[in-house]
């Protein structure tokens, strides 16, 4: 994690979950993550599992010029990497991983800017909608932040954060890869192993219990 929002929203959900996989959403203290609120987004899924904002900080809405609360989470990815948000979103809530990712935001123009997005778990029972708690926010600002729309995200970089998986330490790099549904999947490559709809490779940074980052 690159973003101090992302470093700070992390070490508040890893202190609140303390030995269960996940916190609660009655668990997050906003007090206590008050300087990040700006680009932190709250979500939540409907009934058909889809994604939604359930809320969106103020700096986050500026990056769209507008308040996205309600909208659809896929609907600002294009839509070539809308399939692997679908089975990372299924991956979040079915095993209560996070994952943080770098994101390229382009506007109308063709204008970028490297963000940074954090999602991680919050646990509910029953119908209960809301899913994550994350941040989305800009590595660098850019001059025109707030004249103009971020209209598309597209994935670049993508982590798993979080507890072990199957033994296997926390840092480990996810290559999107296609879906289990898929009855074709190709067998996964030499050092890796296929796990809902990633390829997953031993290695990658190891990430200390005790720091963020």
């Amino acid at each position: 994690m690159k973003h101090p929002s992302s470093q700070a929203v992390y070490a508040h959900w890893n202190e609140r979950r303390g030995t269960r996989a996940a916190p609660e959403r009655a668990d997050i203290d906003p007090s206590a993550i008050r300087r990040a609120l700006g680009d932190t987004i709250i979500l939540a899924a409907d009934f058909v599992e889809t994604w939604r904002f359930r809320l969106a900080g103020t700096r986050v809405c500026a990056l769209f010029n507008r308040e996205i609360k309600g909208e659809s989470l896929a609907a600002l990815w294009r839509e070539d990497d809308q399939k692997t948000l679908a089975s990372l979103t299924e991956t979040i809530t079915a095993e209560n991983i996070g994952a943080v990712m770098g994101l390229v935001g382009r506007a109308a123009d063709g204008a970028e800017v490297d963000l940074e997005m954090l999602m991680l778990p919050l646990a509910h029972a029953g119908h209960a909608r809301v899913r994550g708690i994350g941040v989305l926010a800009p590595l660098a600002p850019p001059y025109w932040l707030g004249t103009k729309p971020v209209t598309e995200l597209r994935l670049s970089a993508l982590r798993h954060i979080g507890p072990d998986v199957d033994g296997v330490g926390a840092g480990l790099t996810l290559a999107p890869a296609q879906t289990p549904a898929d009855d074709h999947a190709p067998a996964a490559p030499d050092g890796g192993r296929r796990r809902h709809g990633f390829v997953v490779y031993s290695g990658g940074l190891e990430v200390p219990p005790e720091k963020v980052g």
